[in-house]
């Protein structure tokens, strides 16, 4: 496999996907400039596994995408019910996909994406989240009307973090 070929996250992610389509736990591919290993713990194993992308003979760690896994987090079930239980009903919490810095908008001087009250379409970009350099937009997923926006511009935020409240209304 030439590793000169993944540069972006879409990329990273479908080697993910691999990993928990396989039940594989670990893999590492080497180039001649690049060497990549994907690891995930094993489930009698405690502790995080991860993502270590070494380059030049440097590893630099990097946030696994749980997104492609086969089951949430637990934080994020944690973090979800907690959230569900006391929302009203027909409203709904929409979560992060990912690990990163997240944006209301698509610059410092531009209007944000949604704001509380605006209604929006399951195609309606909500905000951005930036992971590894890379700029992804993040749809609303279902129609309705945004409730609250739970997290700040320019925050972090973590896999499965609720990020608005969305009614069907």
């Amino acid at each position: 496999m030439d590793l000169s070929r993944i540069n972006s996250l879409a990329e990273l992610e479908k080697l993910l996907e691999l990993l928990s389509k396989f039940d594989i736990h670990e893999i590492e591919i080497e180039s001649e400039s690049r060497k990549l290993r994907l690891s995930k713990p094993k489930p009698s194993e405690a502790g995080g596994g991860g993502v270590t992308v070494v380059s030049g003979g440097s590893a630099l760690p990097v946030a696994a995408q749980p997104e492609v896994a086969s089951a949430p987090a637990p934080q994020a079930d944690s973090q979800d019910a907690a959230s569900s239980s006391s929302l009203p009903a027909g409203v709904e919490v929409i979560t992060s996909p990912m690990v990163g810095t997240f944006y209301l908008a698509p610059s410092p001087e531009a209007d944000p994406f949604v704001r509380a009250g605006d209604r929006v379409q399951a195609d309606t970009v909500l905000g951005i989240i930036e992971a590894m350099k890379v700029m992804n937009e993040i749809p609303a997923g279902k129609s309705g009307v945004i409730q609250e926006i739970l997290v700040e511009n320019g925050g972090s935020v973590e896999f499965g973090q609720p990020l608005f409240h969305i009614s069907a209304s």
